[in-house]
């Protein structure tokens, strides 16, 4: 049985971060980053956006280059899933049978797509975008693709069809609920993007559900509408969210459920086990001490380096402001902070220029922004939430007043 000094399930941000981190931090024993795809780890991102688009060949999304693992010392286990993990024997067993001993594990799994769980989900044609194998079978199919339906608002759903839309097909977006972005943005923000998809030819519907989809030869032809209504679909893309992957860590004892729990340092309840990136479920100061889990590569990033400095004796907690990006057509949004629990959300700037921001406050004090062609905004309103600095909606909301003198003040 191989054994390492650390290994590393999953090879995506996270467990791509880990080991060079361990690297970095002079680690000289034996480290094995494996991952369930045939690619060396590359950036997530980009497979809605500039990969999808054509703009950005697969090598560039790389996160390090093909050699750089094997110069740093760290065995790429590809095309391998872990089943099982035994944290007696300190041992995980993959799906071939085949264990792996480990000294420490680092758990890196992310998550899988959610199916919709209607009639016809099967069907080729109905996509999910998680991974790059995943974008390449959509890739191959647009040339004979004329209408599409994007399942879910949310950020994967957005930008895949802000790109389709650019690539001339009929895009429909179905959201289930009252207004996209719901769950990450306030009203104003969700209204604005709606307009912007619209006026790009996209047919935004809003609090309507899918009943179920229809093919033909096995391949999608349509989707049938709650209300009745059929639409033509040669491609169906579902983006409602992630389950994350920790099915393993669960059997085998660790606390968790919508994720796997780890404290501070990023331990799990299992010995010697720790959990980093969406899969990690952990108490978050920047949500009000909330236990969640954060899709982002920030925190798959961040979490990492707190695992692995405490695996090298290392006692740094976990305290890192969430941030995010989103590229929609010209538009870069730009997200410092987690508005959920917001009490008002301020307008700065004019949001018809398609150049404002969304600062969003809670008891009167700065806890996100949310930043639309608007860089210096998030770059300096990053020190409001870092600080949870209070202003008043009427500073706020003056675009001459830069932030960074309303968080000096």
């Amino acid at each position: 049985m191989d054994r390492y000094d650390v290994l590393i399930v999953g090879a995506g941000h996270a467990g791509a971060q880990a080991a060079v981190m361990l690297r970095q931090q002079k680690f000289e024993g034996t480290v094995a980053l494996l991952g369930d795809e045939p690619e060396p780890p590359y950036e997530r991102p980009p497979l809605s956006k500039d990969y999808f688009s054509g703009e950005k060949p697969f090598e560039r999304i790389l996160i390090r280059p093909a050699a750089f693992w094997g110069e740093r010392n760290v065995d790429l286990l590809l095309n391998r899933r872990v089943t099982a993990v035994d944290p007696a024997a300190h041992s995980v067993t993959l799906s071939d049978g085949s264990t792996i001993g480990y000294g420490k594990l680092i758990w890196a799994t992310g998550g899988s797509p959610r199916r919709i769980s209607c009639a016809g989900s099967d069907l080729a044609g109905v996509h999910s975008v998680r991974t790059r194998a995943d974008v390449d079978k959509m890739m191959d199919e647009l040339a004979s693709t004329t209408n599409v339906v994007v399942i879910g608002g949310g950020y994967i759903g957005l930008e895949a069809a802000a790109v389709l839309a650019k690539f001339g097909k009929k895009v429909t977006v179905l959201e289930a609920l009252d207004r996209v972005l719901a769950r990450v943005a306030g009203e104003p923000l969700s209204r604005f993007y709606e307009a912007e998809h619209r006026a790009h030819g996209v047919d935004v519907r809003l609090g309507i559900g899918v009943d179920w989809i229809e093919g033909k030869d096995g391949h999608v032809t349509g989707v049938h509408l709650l209300d009745g209504e059929h639409l033509p679909a040669d491609m169906v893309i579902v983006g409602i969210g992630i389950i994350p992957a920790v099915e393993p860590l669960l059997a085998a004892g660790a606390q968790g459920g919508n994720g796997v729990d780890v404290d501070g340092y990023c331990r799990t309840s299992l010995p010697d086990i720790y959990a980093v990136g969406d899969c990690a479920a952990h108490d978050n100061d920047f949500a009000a001490g909330a236990h969640i889990r954060l899709e982002s590569v920030q925190n798959a990033n961040d979490q990492a380096n707190v695992a692995v400095k405490h695996i090298l004796g290392g006692e740094d907690v976990y305290h890192s402001v969430p941030w995010f990006w989103s590229n929609q057509y010209d538009l870069r949004l730009q997200t410092v902070g987690l508005s959920t629990g917001h009490d008002q959300a301020v307008v700065r700037g004019d949001i018809a220029s398609r150049s404002f921001s969304i600062v969003y406050l809670k008891q009167g004090k700065v806890i996100a922004l949310d930043c639309v062609n608007a860089t210096k905004d998030y770059v300096q309103g990053r020190a409001l939430v870092l600080g949870g600095i209070a202003v008043s909606a009427e500073q706020i909301a003056n675009a001459e007043v830069p932030l960074k003198s309303l968080a000096a003040a």
